[in-house]
């Protein structure tokens, strides 16, 4: 009975010693197979990084106090935008405006979008080529940018956006304009890793700090936040998006365990069909587009809120949704937007899909080295304001866990 027993405790030891081994074997193809993919996303990135970021340096930053609008209910520091799809009433050109969804008025004040949008490029890209290159310059530049958005007392942003996305003769603001703030997603990447160099001094990096973190709590406690927060759709999952981003910035645990809740408790189950489908994007006038840029949220999410203890790409719901089933539904009409079984955008087909965010965190947090061959075949230009204002993630390099130069 002695000798079964030492048998029998041989072969546990000898299984759990293989075990381990396959563990170990295991792991260091997932490193080997991450570590490529990184190196392609980097490859690819580069020349366009440095081509944009030597037009990038030139730039003097431009932030919400370069323009002003008469029609804005808030002062020369406040953001103020008016909403993109509501036009005159012809009947009454003089009264409210009215909705004409997916359709774009040219004429409304979008200055301050565009602002954002472009300063959260520039330091984006300019952060890029320091990590590619360990030029100092890019660093500094984009230094210059991030103090006259959130620093300079003449040029500072007030952190709110009561006054984002008004509609002549109804209203002087909306929650539904939050979503004009996204871009800052990747700045508070950029300030993540230019605060670990000798050029965001340690003032800047914490007013940086404060200002975010008085964003994120007027985006929590303010009735147009709380609005945005509770959105079925992808203003829902762009909230957390940012507001996700927002807590890594400044160590909020208790945010980031609200942001993993609401996901999992709402914003997935009310937003994600069971074959991976958006149906509240479907319905949209442009619901490719939407489906996309709905999905980029949603990765940009499970990304910011994962850690030891939560796989946020991986999680599921008992009957299969998650990040996986989304992923696998889009893929064939990614491949072909021409096999898209639903109606076609009103505008700007053409110029879908781009390389999307998802395309690359599927790549490099599910180690599937296909769809960094899609995304490197589609298009990384931004044809027009409308794709840029869609890719509000631009630098493929912030998100690769590189904190310094790798020149």
């Amino acid at each position: 009975m002695n000798i079964l027993k030492t048998a029998a405790f041989s072969i546990f030891i000898c299984f759990g010693f293989s075990m381990n081994v396959l563990s170990t074997i295991h792991e260091k193809s997932s490193n080997k197979i991450r570590s490529s993919i990184k190196s392609k996303i980097i490859n690819t990135e580069k020349e366009r990084v440095l081509r944009l970021a030597d037009k990038f340096i030139k730039d003097k930053p431009e932030t919400v106090t370069a323009h002003s609008s008469k029609r804005s209910a808030g002062g020369i520091h406040d953001y103020y935008s008016e909403g993109t799809y509501w036009w005159p009433d012809p009947q009454h050109p003089d009264g409210p405006y009215i909705r004409k969804d997916g359709l774009n008025n040219p004429d409304n004040f979008d200055y301050h979008r565009q602002a954002i949008s472009q300063f959260s490029w520039v330091v984006g890209t300019l952060t890029s080529a320091y990590l590619l290159t360990g030029n100092t310059l890019y660093a500094k530049a984009a230094v210059i940018h991030l103090r006259a958005w959130f620093v300079d007392t003449a040029t500072v942003m007030n952190p709110n956006m009561l006054y984002a996305q008004a509609i002549k003769g109804i209203n002087t603001g909306r929650g539904i304009g939050i979503i004009d703030a996204i871009p800052f997603i990747e700045v508070t990447k950029s300030v993540q890793i230019l605060e670990n160099s000798p050029f965001l001094n340690k003032s800047d990096d914490q007013k940086i700090h404060r200002w975010f973190n008085d964003f994120m709590t007027w985006l929590n406690t303010n009735k147009y936040g709380i609005d945005e927060m509770n959105a079925k759709n992808n203003h829902g999952t762009w909230w957390h998006a940012q507001v996700a981003a927002y807590a890594k910035l400044v160590g909020d645990k208790t945010i980031l365990e609200k942001c993993r809740k609401h996901y999992t408790e709402n914003l997935l189950p009310n937003q994600m069909k069971v074959d991976g489908s958006l149906p509240l994007e479907i319905e949209r006038t442009k619901p490719y587009s939407y489906s996309l840029f709905c999905l980029d949220g949603f990765a940009t999410l499970t990304y910011l809120i994962s850690d030891n203890d939560f796989d946020g790409w991986n999680y599921k719901l008992s009957d299969g949704r998650g990040m996986q089933k989304a992923v696998d539904f889009i893929k064939p009409y990614i491949i072909d937007k021409n096999t898209w079984p639903y109606a076609k955008d009103i505008s700007h087909w053409d110029e879908q899909p781009g390389r999307r965010p998802f395309m690359f965190f599927a790549a490099i947090i599910q180690q599937q080295p296909e769809w960094i061959s899609i995304w490197k075949k589609c298009s990384s230009n931004f044809p027009s304001d409308e794709s840029k204002r869609n890719m509000p993630l631009k630098n493929p390099v912030l998100w690769l866990g590189i904190n310094k130069p790798i020149f």
